[in-house]
């Protein structure tokens, strides 16, 4: 890999470039990968570096080793960051503007999870595209154990994949599941070997970034207004860019390539 990039204003988010693939990894290896506010606020800065470069294809997100990807949000700064509800109000502006920039990023996002994905953790994860495991992972969200509340945008990313029985299990015991038991949930994409999850993700990345970009924006701008309430639809905007790929070279590309039989180069225009 390359060295860390200086976009990221604290040392505890690490952003680095390695061909098609951007990524972001949550250092924070003392406390598990829990996420201090600062570490919130680079999340968006990164972001905006990474969709901005024509080179990153896709943007993965891991924790700091193979302990924890995000064992939640950093406990020991609620005191004091949450201690009114005002102060609750202005943190909580901070990770969903940190959550919404993942889940609304137009290029794909797969978050590499080793071991403990909890909490704030678990709102990370739900918020890129894909969910890539390594055995021994656990998730759960201890809110209830905290008696913290969780926002309806928060929980809607969790209903909208594993549905509201499940989502009520899983807020109701505040339990810590495997990763077995998630995927069979629909919670994440794949479980495999922890050995194994590197080659797991690279293949997947390498993958993704080589087939059409266009297509792929339109695809997650229409699942996006998709799982919307009908009347909050907006299609049209997915409509346009699916009316683009038609439009586009990278169009032209894939045909030529398909019945050349060789591999396309698609550039996302």
């Amino acid at each position: 890999m390359s060295e860390a990039l200086s976009i990221s204003p604290t040392e505890k988010m690490i952003a680095r470039k390695e061909g098609p693939i951007g990524w972001i990894i949550f250092n924070n290896p003392e406390r598990r990968n829990a996420v201090s506010v600062d570490m919130w606020e680079a999340i968006p800065r990164i972001l905006d570096d990474y969709e901005s470069d024509e080179a990153i294809r896709v943007i993965v997100l891991r924790g700091a080793g193979e302990k924890a990807f995000v064992s939640g949000a950093d406990i020991s700064q609620f005191e004091k960051m949450r201690a009114s509800a005002a102060d609750t109000r202005a943190y909580d502006q901070k990770v969903e503007a940190a959550t919404t920039r993942i889940s609304e990023c137009m290029k794909p996002t797969i978050a590499m999870v080793y071991g403990w994905c909890m909490g704030g953790g678990v709102s990370i994860a739900m918020s890129c595209d894909l969910r890539l495991v390594a055995e021994g992972g656990r998730f759960g969200v201890p809110a209830a154990k905290l008696g913290v509340g969780y926002q309806p945008h928060a929980l809607k990313k969790l209903l909208d994949v594993v549905g509201p029985s499940f989502t009520k299990e899983i807020f109701f015991t505040a339990r810590p599941f495997s990763a077995e038991e998630a995927l069979a949930m629909g919670w994440i994409n794949r479980v495999v070997p922890v050995e194994q999850l590197d080659a797991l993700v690279r293949d997947y990345a390498e993958t993704i970034g080589g087939n059409a970009p266009l297509t792929i924006r339109a695809v997650k701008q229409s699942v996006k207004e998709l799982l919307k309430n009908s009347k909050e639809q907006d299609l049209s905007s997915a409509i346009k860019m699916v009316e683009a790929c038609f439009g586009s070279e990278d169009y032209v590309e894939g045909r030529r390539a398909f019945m050349e039989k060789r591999k396309p180069e698609f550039k996302g225009r």
